[in-house]
């Protein structure tokens, strides 16, 4: 499963790498993060968003997941001031999760995450910077899988909701980006 998941690749405006996944969730664990940048540089002051995807397997299960693998994400992405105070966010970001998920076809069960938004203000000599309000999405669900490339459309749909919520528009059927997807060595 490793090696196949190695072989995935996002749309040109993410870069994936590989991290040490968590070594205690899991008899076998693999784990990537992502950042998208606004394009201008791939440096951590361009960063529009970043996350974490891990697939969690134990042979025979688990209870609480309902099945042998989980899928564990964490991602954050900036947001307009706005959008941080629209009421609703947190359920539209956990319908972006259930709608990414959906639109590649992905089967799972047992989602379970928390959606927060995140405002900070600065004050004394920070006090120049900018307000930054964010949108923070913590998921797991387990995949429902026969064989084990059906995991695509899950790492797919993790890449979709960070391009989603990091506000790049979609990408239609058959369209790909000028440029190739990046990994960090």
């Amino acid at each position: 499963m490793i090696e196949l998941l190695r072989t995935f690749t996002p749309r040109a405006e993410i870069i994936l790498e590989e991290v040490p996944a968590p070594q205690k969730l899991a008899t076998y664990s693999f784990a990537f993060t992502a950042d998208i940048s606004n394009g201008l540089t791939g440096d951590a002051e361009n960063e529009i968003a970043s996350g974490r995807f891990v697939v969690l397997h134990e042979p025979g299960g688990q209870e609480t997941w309902e099945g042998d693998f989980r899928c564990v994400t964490f991602m954050r992405a900036d947001v307009d001031s706005e959008m941080q105070e629209d009421p609703l966010l947190p359920e539209v970001g956990w319908n972006w999760l259930l709608d990414c998920l959906g639109a590649t076809g992905a089967q799972f069960n047992a989602p379970s995450g928390t959606v927060t938004r995140v405002s900070s203000a600065s004050f004394g000599k920070l006090s120049p910077r900018n307000s930054d309000s964010e949108i923070e999405i913590r998921a797991s669900w387990t995949p429902l899988i026969s064989q084990i490339e059906e995991i695509f459309p899950h790492v797919q749909a993790w890449c979709n909701l960070m391009t989603e919520v990091a506000g790049l528009p979609p990408l239609p059927e058959g369209v790909a980006t000028i440029g190739s997807a990046r990994r960090r060595a």
